[in-house]
């Protein structure tokens, strides 16, 4: 190995030498499966500009050639991998629409939210600094990424207006700044080391969504 090449804090379990009982489809879901996680770690640590693949094979111990069987460059497994996680997030947060009332749906899912950031940490530093080194292409999947969340509070605001048909109209606006309000507050959480402390601003987000998809006096109800 070149003395040139930083290696990632984590590294993957390679599989064993030798014979195994494994089969090629397990085999290959092992090596892709230590790529992702390669690729988000080797972020974290680095940056998106400094990574290189160099590193992500080494932290996911599996050869160059396998890497590219997978994903054509550096680019593309980022990206692959962070819209991945990113459909992880959004089938967490639809588990919220069983709840009885919009009220309940918004507690559980800001509960939800924050929970899955807290444990997905290293993924949202790299995912938040990653995409803003991307350029163009990374603006255009935070962009993809934005439109399911956007599209889950219009439906909570619609929702709360067919259980409380006193509110007023819900301003297209409301449902994209409450989207990019809460992303960056948990992206400044993170890239400050804080997401032991994303839990604590459970009650303050539920107010503050409650009351924009709502309204005060529905807020202060709600506690």
């Amino acid at each position: 190995m070149s003395s040139t090449v930083q290696e990632s804090a984590w590294q993957g379990d390679p599989l064993p030498r030798g014979r195994h009982k494994l089969g090629m489809e397990e085999v290959r879901a092992s090596q892709r499966a230590r790529i992702a996680r390669a690729i988000i770690e080797v972020v974290a640590e680095h940056g998106y500009e400094a990574a290189t693949v160099t590193q992500v094979v080494t932290a996911a111990r599996v050869s160059r050639n396998a890497f590219y069987e997978f994903f054509t460059d550096k680019s593309d497994a980022f990206t692959t991998v962070t819209e991945e996680k990113g459909r992880e997030l959004l089938d967490a947060m639809l588990a919220m629409a069983g709840e009885d009332n919009w009220i309940d749906a918004i507690r559980r899912g800001t509960a939800l939210y924050l929970a899955w950031w807290q444990e997905h940490a290293t993924f949202g530093r790299a995912y938040f600094a990653g995409l803003a080194e991307l350029g163009p292409r990374g603006l255009a999947q935070r962009e993809r990424g934005y439109a399911p969340f956007v599209a889950m509070f219009s439906e909570l605001g619609r929702r709360a207006r067919v259980e409380q048909p006193k509110l007023e109209p819900l301003s297209p606006l409301v449902p994209r700044a409450l989207v990019f309000a809460i992303t960056e507050i948990v992206a400044e959480e993170l890239r400050h080391g804080r997401e032991d402390q994303l839990g604590e601003l459970a009650p303050d987000l539920f107010r503050l969504l409650v009351r924009l998809l709502g309204d005060d006096e529905t807020a202060r109800a709600a506690g």
